[in-house]
C-alpha cells in the first residue's frame, strides 16, 4: 500500500493511505543506508495491525524535493506571506526565499497580507516589482476573509509550505483557508492536542484531496548558504537574460565592469533595490564561504 507521512514524532511516523491514517515504524534497513522518512515523503507500507491500524514503512519513493531545515519532502509550492505594514515588509528575506525556492526547483506564490493597514498603499510597488519578474503575487486581508478564495484556488493540488516572519499573519490566513481555528500558539497545533508550545515538529494538514498545508515552524529562517555565491544570480529570474551581455566569463554582477546584469539595472529593466538585495545576500553568501577555509 502506497502513502504520505503526514506526521512524525520522534520515531513514529503517521503515514495517510487510502484516506485511512497509520501510525507506522520504519524498517531497520534505513537506518543502516543512512535514511530517515520525513514529512512529505511517498512511502510504502505493509499492514502489520489492521485493528489498530498499525504498519511499517517498505520503502521510501524517490523524492523530488527535499529540504534539510525544517526536514520536509516532497512540497511543490511555498507561500510566503509578506505583511503590508506592523511589521514593514521584510524584502531581504523575501529575496533569500524566492532564490532559495528556485535552487530546489518550487513554484512561489507571494502574499501581501494586511493590506488595509497601508493607507499609502505601497504593497502596490511591491506587487508590481515581482508580478513583472513573474510571480503570483496575492493581495490578502486576512481578518476581513479577503483574498481567501483567490489563495485558496491557488493551493489546490499542492502540497504547500507557508513561511514568513512572526507577526505577518500567516496563523489568520490559515484559520481563514480552514474556515475554522486550527492554530494556536503562532502555528496549527489544536488538532494534535499536545498543547501549547510544544508544535516543534513538521506535519502535513489534508484541505481536500491531494491538496495540503505543511505546518512548518521556524521555516522563516531557514538557510540559502546551500548556494554558492557565483551561482546565486540564476535563482534571480530576471536576471538570466541580461548574463549574456556580461564582457567577462564568470562575471559575478558585482564589482566587473561592461556586465549585462548591471547595465539592466542601470537601464530599468531590473529593479535596482531588489539588485541592492541581490548584492547583498551575495556577500553574505561569500562571507560564510569564506569562513569554511
Amino acid at each position: 500500500m502506497q502513502g504520505v507521512i503526514i506526521e512524525n514524532i520522534s520515531n513514529l511516523y503517521k503515514v495517510e493511505a487510502e484516506n485511512e491514517i497509520y501510525e507506522t515504524t520504519a524498517r531497520g534497513k534505513f537506518k543502516k543506508e543512512e535514511i530517515t522518512p520525513v514529512v512529505g515523503d511517498i512511502v510504502s507500507i505493509t499492514v502489520t495491525d489492521e485493528n489498530n491500524q498499525k504498519a511499517v514503512i517498505e520503502e521510501i519513493h524517490e523524492r523530488k524535493v527535499y529540504i534539510k531545515r525544517p526536514k520536509l519532502a516532497n512540497i511543490t509550492q511555498i507561500i510566503y506571506v509578506v505583511s503590508s505594514k506592523e511589521p514593514k515588509p521584510d524584502l531581504l528575506m523575501l529575496d533569500k526565499q524566492l532564490a532559495f525556492a528556485e535552487y530546489i526547483g518550487v513554484n512561489s506564490i507571494i502574499v501581501l497580507n494586511k493590506t488595509d493597514l497601508d493607507k499609502k498603499e505601497e504593497f502596490k510597488n511591491i506587487k508590481q516589482i515581482y508580478t513583472k519578474i513573474g510571480y503570483t503575487v496575492i493581495l490578502t486581508d486576512a481578518k476581513q476573509r479577503k483574498g481567501i478564495d483567490e489563495l485558496k484556488d491557488i493551493l489546490k493540488n499542492n502540497v504547500n509550505a507557508f513561511s514568513g516572519n512572526s507577526g505577518v499573519g500567516k496563523s489568520t490566513l490559515i484559520n481563514g483557508i480552514f474556515d475554522r481555528d486550527v492554530t494556536q500558539e503562532g502555528e496549527i497545533s489544536k488538532k494534535n492536542k499536545r498543547g501549547k508550545n510544544t508544535t516543534t515538529a513538521v506535519k502535513l494538514y489534508e484541505i481536500d484531496d491531494n491538496t495540503y498545508i505543511a505546518d512548518t515552524p521556524g521555516f522563516s529562517t531557514f538557510d540559502i548558504s546551500e548556494i554558492e555565491s557565483k551561482e546565486l544570480y540564476k535563482y534571480f529570474k530576471e536576471f538570466q537574460q541580461f548574463e549574456e551581455n556580461c564582457e567577462f566569463v564568470g562575471c559575478t554582477h558585482i564589482k566587473e565592469e561592461n556586465c549585462g546584469i548591471k547595465k539592466a539595472v542601470e537601464n530599468g529593466k531590473i529593479d535596482k533595490a531588489r539588485y541592492d538585495r541581490f548584492c547583498k545576500i551575495y556577500q553574505e553568501l561569500k562571507e560564510k564561504e569564506e569562513r569554511k577555509w
